[in-house]
Parts: structure tokens; C-alpha cells; sequence
């Protein structure tokens, strides 16, 4: 290429900070299309380290919400086997089991003083202090989610997010972005229906979204997804409920939190298992590692493990609910990561906002801290306040290895789980990406209160949108099923003739009423 020759870069041509042309912006770095993330996925992590400094000292996703502690009970088995032959994680294997466990509940893409009854996945983390330290389940109510590779993390939610020159929500915006992402198509049917709006934290289903693995003793690993199901049972709002609820109170979750634990009403939730072995599961029209999917119940039936329950709230919002740091990455020895493109790419991104967001001691924090004995060779940072060493320890002797006093490695608990890979390094999608399936069978799935609800929240956003976007969105609708993109598509004919019932449009008016109804008075 001659240095003048811009044939193959245009002024609109994508680039990282360095001002290198970006490629392939869709795909992390993998051995084969579906293998684990490699770390030289240079473009990635200067991608999504930069999105995780974005906002300060707010969480940039996750910032609204409400916390709890409880604990974890366990059943000793996992449906009617032990559950040692699944994984040798020590807070699993004895029936009644107790270990302490905090919970934080969250909205996803407001602010952090933005309304509860906003249509919003609902984050579901659990912070389990188990014996062998800390266990982070970090997941959504909802079981899927939009992507499936990480790299498309920080464009989604600045889609999502308000429009960076005024402001202000625009559904336009986020549609803009799904259109393109057709893999969106499922977790979009659940976000406009009633289960975008849980009525509050206690009767929602939680989930870990991401696929991950359990090992045991002889280092053999499944495939597992992790689901909470409320004892209490499951409650959803329509958008004129939800609005309804927050013309009075747009704290409702929180306070039904908190004052259900004030008056000994403890929530509590089961957790259950699917199990899968590791491996391609070529007999399914679905790659099991693609987050966008739901394992079928029928093939991969719930196997319960245990139960929690929620008996103490907090004694300080900030030191406790907004200080509390969550991590896909802290695992306890019988956990394991999947090759989870989502699950790969999340676990650098939560452990290093935590850092960036409450310093590189937070762990040393009590609410993040584990509640057993801590020895490590770290030291310095921002608000250092204590050394992590061992008793005795040569405090001289702050690396490893030594025979000087200093710390040694522990013995293994069990062998060692080494998945083997033979893959070229590549930037592809999976090769079964189903992308709308499973969006039709959800839609079918749901009754006709729920379709009525849905195609009724979808044109009502859709409305306002640019026709490209319009069309490309009945597409997938109708490649899911084509009764849920006929409705869609002639919900948005009828309302171009009374634009009235545009969320835009209703919003607009709400501008000039205020106006118009303020009361006039003079200065003082």
C-alpha cells in the first residue's frame, strides 16, 4: 500500500487509541471458534479496560441497588447423587452445610439513583464466604443475555446508556445496535415482556448466566449453569403497573427488601444445577457455551443443590451494599471456567473495575474480604491498611519461593482438570449461532397476556426509530415466528397514524405540561 493509497481506510474507518484500523470488532481472540480467549487479545483489553474506567466512583453498569446477608445451605447432593462425583467444592458436600453468603440485587443500565421499576435485566450477585475462601456467583435474573462475545460488552451498553450529547434515553439508540446484533433476538423477547419488569428483588428468579464447570476429585470436569428460584415465587409488572408504581415510589425493591427482613419475612431461594458433558454436543442445534441460549429443561433437567436465605440487612448502605466488589473470576478449588466467550471476557473486566473503582485494596475491605486467613505477598496501593501475611512469617521475605520464612504453596486438593485444545488461533464466530429459535419457542412459550404485553412495549419503542431499523427488527421477529413479527410489524403501521401513544411522543408532552401546568409566581 502506497503511503498516500486511503483505499482501504476512509475517515469512518474504526481504530483503536493507537490508531490502528479495527478489523474485526465483533470477536475476541480464541483457540478455534469456540475455545478459550488467548491474552495477547490486544484490542480487547484496551478496549475494555478503558470501558471500565469510564465512570467514577459509580459502578458504570449496576450501579442502583440493595444488598443483603444470609447464607448458604447445602443438600449434600446434587438431585438424588452425591455430589462429590461432580465437584470436590468443599461447600457443597455436606447435607446442611451453613456457609455465610452476601447478596447484591441491582438494575443494570440506570444511574444510581434511577427508578427500580425501570424495563432492565436485574443483576443477581452472590458473594459466598465459604472455607476455601471466596466464591463470587455473579449472574442476572434473566438466563441469557444479548451477546455472546465480549468484545461487543462496551458498545452494547453505550447503546443502552443515554445518548452522550444530550443526555437523554433514546430507544433508537439501543435498537440501532440490536439490529445488528441478531443473537440479541432472544433476550429481546424476554425484555420487553413482563419479565423486564420483576415486581421486585424478592420475587425474581436469579441466574449465573454464564456456563461454567465443576471438577472433582480426579480432575474430570461437567459443564454446569446455575439457577435461584424464589420460594416465595416469581412476580412480573406491566409497563402501566410499573409506571403506576413509580408515580409514588421509585425505591419500591428496596424498601420491600429491606422491610421483609426488618419484619423476619426472610426471602429465600433454592439453587439447582444443569449438568453437561464437556464437549461440543454436536447433537444439539445450539453451542452449549453461547450465552444467548437456554439449556432445555427436558434434556438438562434442574438438579437441586441447596437453598439460601436472607435474614440480616445491612448496618451501612455505602460500606456494605455500594462498596461490596463482585468477581466471575473468584472461584474456589472444584470450580472451574467454561471456554464461555462472555464468561472469558467478564472475568478480567469485573476484577479490574474493582480495582479502578474502589482501589486496588479492596479486597481487604470486610465486606469483600474472605472469612478465613489471608497470607499472600502482595503490599502497597491506595488505602493499604493491613498486612497479608502469616504469623511467624519472615516479613523480610515478601516472594515466593524461599527458604528464608516465607510463604509456601499449598498441597493440591485433588488432580489437576486440563482440558486439552487443538485449534488454530482465530477471530470467528461459533458455528451454530441459532440466533432465533429459541426467541420463537420463548414467544410460543409465553401466554397471551404476555405476547399482547410484549408486541405492545416493542412498538411502542420501535415507533420512534428510523425505518431501517424498523424493517431489520421485523425481520428477526418474524424468523423467530412469524405471528410475533407480523404483530410487531402491524403494530408499527397503526401507530404511525397516532403517534400519541410514542413513549417519545408522550414524553415530549410531558415536557411542554410542565410548562403549561407550572404555576406563575413572582420573585423573591
Amino acid at each position: 500500500m502506497k503511503e498516500n493509497d486511503h483505499t482501504l481506510e476512509s475517515e469512518m474507518t474504526l481504530t483503536n487509541r493507537q490508531g490502528h484500523p479495527i478489523s474485526d470488532n465483533q470477536n475476541i481472540r480464541t483457540v478455534g471458534n469456540r475455545g478459550p480467549s488467548t491474552l495477547e487479545n490486544y484490542h480487547f483489553i484496551e478496549k475494555i479496560s478503558h470501558f471500565d474506567r469510564e465512570k467514577i466512583p459509580e459502578r458504570i453498569v449496576h450501579a442502583r441497588g440493595a444488598g443483603a446477608h444470609g447464607y448458604f445451605e447445602a443438600y449434600g447432593k446434587v438431585g438424588d447423587e452425591p455430589i462429590s462425583k461432580y465437584t470436590r467444592a468443599k461447600l457443597f458436600q455436606e447435607a446442611g452445610k451453613r456457609t455465610p453468603v452476601f447478596v447484591r440485587f441491582s438494575t443494570v443500565a440506570g444511574g444510581g439513583h434511577s427508578p427500580e421499576t425501570l424495563r432492565d435485566p436485574r443483576g443477581f450477585a452472590v458473594k459466598f464466604y465459604t472455607e476455601d475462601g471466596n466464591w463470587d456467583l455473579v449472574g442476572n435474573n434473566l438466563k441469557i443475555f444479548f451477546i455472546r462475545d465480549a468484545m461487543k460488552f462496551p458498545d452494547m451498553i453505550h447503546a443502552f446508556k443515554h445518548d452522550p450529547v444530550n443526555n437523554l434515553p433514546d430507544p433508537e439508540r439501543m435498537f440501532d445496535f440490536v439490529s445488528q446484533t441478531p443473537e440479541a433476538t432472544h433476550m429481546i423477547t424476554f425484555l420487553f415482556s413482563p419479565w423486564g419488569i420483576p415486581a421486585n428483588y424478592r420475587q425474581m428468579q436469579g441466574s449465573g448466566v454464564n456456563t461454567y464447570k465443576w471438577v472433582n476429585q480426579e480432575g474430570e470436569a461437567v459443564l454446569v449453569k446455575y439457577h435461584w428460584e424464589p420460594k416465595q415465587g416469581i412476580r412480573n409488572l406491566t409497563q402501566k403497573e410499573a409506571e403506576q408504581i413509580q408515580g409514588k415510589n421509585f425505591n419500591h425493591a428496596t424498601q420491600d427488601l429491606y422491610e421483609a427482613i426488618e419484619r423476619g419475612d426472610y426471602p429465600e431461594w433454592e439453587l439447582f444445577v444443569q449438568i453437561m458433558s464437556d464437549d461440543e454436543h454436536p447433537e444439539l442445534d445450539f453451542d452449549p457455551l453461547d450465552d444467548t441460549k437456554l439449556w432445555p429443561n427436558d434434556q438438562f433437567p434442574w438438579l437441586p443443590v441447596g437453598k439460601m436465605v436472607l435474614n440480616k440487612n445491612p448496618e451501612d448502605y455505602f460500606m456494605e451494599v455500594e462498596q461490596a466488589a463482585f468477581g466471575t473470576g473468584v472461584l474456589v478449588d472444584g470450580l472451574d471456567f467454561s471456554d464461555d466467550k462472555m464468561l472469558q471476557g467478564r472475568t478480567f473486566s469485573y476484577s479490574d473495575t474493582q480495582r479502578y473503582r474502589v482501589g486496588a485494596n479492596y479486597l481487604q475491605l470486610p465486606i469483600n474480604a474472605p472469612k478465613k486467613r489471608v497470607a499472600t505477598n502482595q503490599g502497597g496501593g491506595q488505602m493499604q491498611f493491613k498486612l497479608d501475611r502469616a504469623p511467624g512469617q519472615n516479613l523480610h521475605v515478601n516472594y515466593e519461593p524461599s527458604v528464608l520464612g516465607g510463604l509456601q504453596e499449598s498441597p493440591k486438593n485433588g488432580k489437576d482438570h486440563e482440558p486439552h485444545y487443538d485449534a488454530n488461533v482465530v477471530r470467528q464466530k461459533i458455528d451454530r449461532t441459532n440466533d432465533f429459535k429459541q426467541a420463537g419457542e420463548t414467544y410460543r412459550a409465553f401466554d397471551d397476556a404476555e405476547r399482547e404485553e410484549l408486541i405492545s412495549n416493542l412498538v411502542d419503542a420501535l415507533k420512534i426509530c428510523n425505518p431501517k431499523i424498523q424493517e431489520k427488527m421485523i425481520e428477526y421477529f418474524t424468523k423467530a415466528d412469524p405471528d410475533y413479527g407480523k404483530r410487531v410489524s402491524e403494530g408499527l403501521a397503526k401507530a404511525k397514524a397516532s403517534l400519541e401513544h410514542n413513549s417519545s411522543a408522550a414524553a415530549d408532552k410531558a415536557v411542554k405540561d410542565a410548562e403549561n401546568m407550572g404555576h406563575k409566581t413572582d420573585g423573591y
